[in-house]
């Protein structure tokens, strides 16, 4: 029996080359039933004209698939699924009626309902995307980042690749970190004193369940990352929200009960002020005097294209009660998920304990990959690449912004990848935002990255890292004009 050529369509949505979606469709009508066991598949030629794509395009297809044993030749006749082909399960799946569990008593906590919004996926479809901390494909470095990930896969790192770490990490990606990374931020680290995470939330999770219990009060800034809010508000210790000034978080407001101060003093999230020298040793001043921790998210600190960074908080810390957060994933790309903590072997060891009895350790492959295009150079030249784009596109916003008569609120001193945002006194920015997407115009409403009920509506977040300089100034004319309107 032959399965007909109509069986077979192309998704334009399909994300992938027309070889692998073709694969794709075939593999899954084996998996799924619909393609048995010896039926004859139609002709390269005949499915590249249904399909209207190269016929090599299709004989690439069959060969992999072929090679995968989907797919058997024989002779003259063509292409057949093959008798060692998956079968799919003898029974049929059963349909399951609604539950009868009482999910609101079985559910002991709860973990949803947090602030963090949804950004939308498909952002890269409106035109001005004043959204952050994605992807910008013209200044990614994508070329190289293929070489590095294909040379993790070679046979001198089969061990990095397959192997299980236990609870230990990539050792050439701790080396880079602790003899290139650490040291430009002015913090000289033992490897024992680093573990690798799965980004940046993943290491506030981890040190927010080491440090704090039911009984712990945790200090944060006010506005402030909201995904740190829910972490802490999940961990269940008391939190005490600080309300930031055009300096970040000020140490004297820090309550005398403190035991963990959270604070992102290179680019404050999300006003982007830069705490200065002074108040970065007053706060290490209170944090002795209370005997709290202080967790430094050292945020956006390769942005500084308009001065130099100043010294992270960890680098003047005398004490060892700085903990240092770091990631690669918004220098690199955020899909992967690579950051670190710095902090004392004490601290590291429970972490790393805990990190392991969750997830053990981060992919070995993505840890060799970015080991690679950290020690070849490649990280350098993109951050370098990053810092120049971001710098016209600031300056086109700073521009724009001033053209249309828009505020902002908040004043990075070294740079950064967004603006904080005011508008006019009543503004709904929630409402806004609905409407600027009609016109293809995203924006971020700034009322998550606040604390308690009256939360200030009128403040947003517009981003410039993934959106072409050229668009700039109609972006913000759009939204001058929703405003007025």
């Amino acid at each position: 029996m032959s399965i007909s050529v109509d069986t077979f369509f192309l998704n334009p949505q399909f994300q992938g080359t027309l070889q692998s979606q073709i694969q794709q469709m075939i593999a899954e009508g084996i998996l799924s039933g619909r393609f048995r066991q010896g039926e004859k598949l139609p002709s390269t030629r005949k499915l590249s004209k249904h399909l209207g794509v190269s016929r090599i395009t299709v004989t690439l297809a069959y060969t992999e698939l072929l090679a995968n044993d989907y797919l058997s030749s024989r002779g003259r006749s063509g292409y057949f699924v093959s008798e060692n082909a998956p079968e799919p399960p003898p029974f049929p799946a059963q349909r399951r009626d609604e539950d009868i569990v009482d999910w609101s008593r079985a559910i002991g906590r709860r973990f949803t309902g947090g602030d963090t919004p949804r950004k939308p996926l498909d952002w890269a479809k409106f035109k001005y995307p004043f959204i952050y901390g994605q992807t910008d494909p013209g200044t990614f470095d994508h070329g190289n980042w293929r070489l590095c990930a294909i040379q993790a896969l070679g046979q001198k790192d089969f061990a990095a690749l397959t192997t299980d770490y236990s609870d230990l990490d990539d050792e050439r990606l701790v080396e880079f970190i602790v003899r290139h990374t650490l040291p430009r931020r002015g913090i000289i680290a033992r490897p024992e004193e680093v573990l690798i995470t799965l980004g940046a939330q993943n290491a506030l999770w981890l040190t927010a369940q080491v440090l704090l219990t039911q009984r712990r009060t945790a200090a944060i800034e006010d506005p402030c990352y909201h995904a740190l809010r829910d972490i802490l508000t999940q961990s269940r210790c008391h939190l005490v929200p600080l309300p930031v000034d055009r300096d970040g978080l000020p140490p004297h407001a820090i309550p005398p009960e403190t035991d963990v101060i959270f604070t992102t003093p290179s680019h404050q999230c999300p006003t982007t002020a830069t705490m200065p020298m002074e108040r970065r040793e007053a706060l290490l001043d209170r944090a002795r005097e209370l005997d709290a921790l202080i967790v430094e998210d050292d945020y956006e600190f390769e942005m500084s294209f308009l001065n130099a960074p100043s010294p992270a908080l960890k680098s003047l810390d005398q004490d060892g009660r700085v903990i240092y957060v770091g990631s690669f994933s918004k220098s690199i790309f955020p899909g992967l998920r690579l950051g670190y903590l710095v902090g004392s072997a004490n601290f590291i060891r429970e972490a790393r304990a805990l990190r392991a009895s969750v997830l053990r350790h981060p992919p070995g492959h993505t840890m060799r990959t970015a080991a690679y295009f950290l020690s070849l150079g490649h990280y350098d030249a993109l951050i370098r690449k990053q810092r120049v784009a971001l710098k016209e596109r600031s300056e086109a916003m700073r521009t724009a912004i001033a053209d249309h008569g828009l505020t902002i609120a908040g004043h990075g001193v070294h740079g950064g990848s967004s603006f904080w945002m005011r508008g006019p006194q009543g503004t709904d920015t929630e409402e806004l935002a609905k409407r600027l997407a009609q016109k293809g115009v995203l924006i971020e409403p700034g009322r998550p990255f606040f604390n308690g009920n009256n939360r200030p509506r009128e403040f947003y977040r517009l981003a410039y890292s993934s959106i072409p300089t050229t668009r700039i100034a109609d972006g913000i004319r759009l939204i001058a004009e929703t405003l007025r309107n």
